[in-house]
C-alpha cells in the first residue's frame, strides 16, 4: 500500500482511522463534506484537509489524485458512501478502494459499487465478542500488541537485495530466535497479496517480499538490521 492515503470522511470512524494511519506513518489526506469536520481535522494536525461536494466528479478530480492511489470511504452517510465508492471506481479504475460497512446489505452494495475491500464492522464486532468469550487470554495479548502504550507492534519488513533470507523457505527460518513472530507475507511469486503463514502454502522467500511481523520494537529494529546481512549470524 502507498504511504499516501485519501480518507473520505472524518466522523467518528474516520477520525479514529486517521489517527491510526498517522501512527503508522501514513500521509493522510482528509476529504469531507462537512466544514466542521474539516476544521476538526486541521486542528488535529491534518493539514491536507479539503471541503468538497463528493457528488461532483469535477471537485474530486480537482484533488489531483493519482490513478493508482489508495482511498478509504468512511462517510457517515452510508448511502453517500456507496455513491462515493461508485464514483471513485469510475474515475480511478486502477485505484485501491477500501470501504467501511455496518451491515451485510451495505457490504454487498459497496462490493457491487467497486470497493476493493469492505470492512464489515458487524462481522468484526461479532468475531471480537466470540474471541473474548472463547479465547480471553489470546484476545488480551493481542490487545496489548496494538495498544498505544505497548512496546509491541506490527511491522512490514521488505527483504533487501543480497539478504541471507533470499531463497530460503519460510518454514526453515527460526524467526523466534530473533524475538519476532511472522504472521504472513506478501510473496511476489504468488501475486501481490497478503498470505497468512498458517495458510498451508509453501513460502520461498525472495528479495522484495514483504514480511509482516509482530514483536518488541527493539527486536524488530534488530531483525531489520540482521536481514540486511549476506549470511545468517550464528545464534548464541
Amino acid at each position: 500500500m502507498s504511504k499516501r492515503v485519501y480518507l473520505f470522511g472524518y466522523g467518528k470512524q474516520g477520525h479514529a482511522l486517521a489517527e491510526g494511519l498517522r501512527r503508522e506513518v501514513f500521509e493522510v489526506v482528509i476529504i469531507e463534506t462537512d466544514p466542521h469536520y474539516v476544521e476538526a481535522a486541521k486542528a488535529a494536525g491534518f493539514e491536507e484537509s479539503y471541503l468538497i461536494d463528493v457528488t461532483q466528479d469535477s471537485q474530486i478530480e480537482a484533488l489531483h489524485i493519482t490513478p493508482d492511489a489508495t482511498m478509504v470511504c468512511v462517510m457517515e452517510d452510508e448511502h453517500l458512501n456507496v455513491f462515493l465508492t461508485l464514483s471513485l471506481r469510475a474515475l480511478y479504475p486502477e485505484a485501491t478502494i477500501f470501504a467501511i460497512s455496518s451491515s451485510i446489505h451495505m457490504t454487498q452494495k459497496l462490493k457491487m459499487a467497486g470497493a476493493s475491500r469492505v470492512i464489515d464492522l458487524y462481522h468484526v464486532s461479532a468475531n471480537r465478542i466470540h474471541n473474548i468469550l472463547t479465547k480471553p487470554v489470546a484476545t488480551k495479548l493481542l490487545d496489548s500488541f496494538i495498544s498505544n502504550d505497548s512496546d509491541i507492534s506490527f511491522r512490514e519488513i521488505a527483504i533487501p537485495e543480497g539478504s541471507w533470507l533470499h531463497g530460503k523457505m519460510a518454514e526453515e527460518v527460526d524467526f523466534s530466535a530473533y524475538g519476532v513472530l511472522l504472521l504472513g507475507l506478501v510473496d511476489l511469486e504468488l501475486g501481490n497479496k497478503f498470505i497468512f503463514i498458517t495458510s498451508g502454502v509453501a513460502h520461498k522467500l525472495d528479495s522484495g517480499d514483504i514480511l509482516v511481523c509482530i514483536g518488541y520494537n527493539e527486536d524488530l529494529d534488530r531483525f531489520e538490521s540482521i536481514i540486511k546481512l549476506s549470511t545468517e549470524p550464528k545464534k548464541i
